[in-house]
């Protein structure tokens, strides 16, 4: 199920890439405000609902419902788990090994060697 929906996700973006693609633009925005644009250039104008309108306003609506199922989706299917979890078995115990007995003591570190006195006073 949640391949198909990925599928349909990818098919509904490339119909609405293309829908935007395919639309003319508005105008030229900020560079219209400065000379000679009418009040209908700089508040947008009402124009008429095409085709292409419909589609981009469809595809994208499709879109955002598909992502938000499919985040649910796949937030439920990763719950926590433990990485012990997917181990399917358990380790063989090990058998304590024995510790090397010392049968010689070792000698003590030898002492450094004295400094001579030093002639600074403090």
């Amino acid at each position: 199920m949640y391949g198909i929906l990925v599928a349909i996700l990818i098919l509904d973006a490339l119909i609405l890439a293309t829908a935007v693609l395919l639309q003319a633009g508005q105008g030229g925005g900020l560079a219209t405000m400065g000379g000679g644009a009418g009040t209908e250039t700089i508040m947008g104008g009402r124009q008429a609902t095409t085709l292409l309108t419909k589609v981009t306003w469809w595809t994208a609506g499709i879109f955002l419902f598909l992502a938000l199922i499919l985040t649910f989706m796949s937030t439920s299917a990763n719950q926590v788990r433990s990485v012990l979890q997917d181990q399917g078995q358990t380790p063989a115990p090990v058998a304590p090994s024995k510790l090397p007995i010392e049968t010689q003591p070792t000698a003590p570190p030898p002492a450094p060697p004295p400094q001579p006195p030093s002639n600074r006073r403090p």
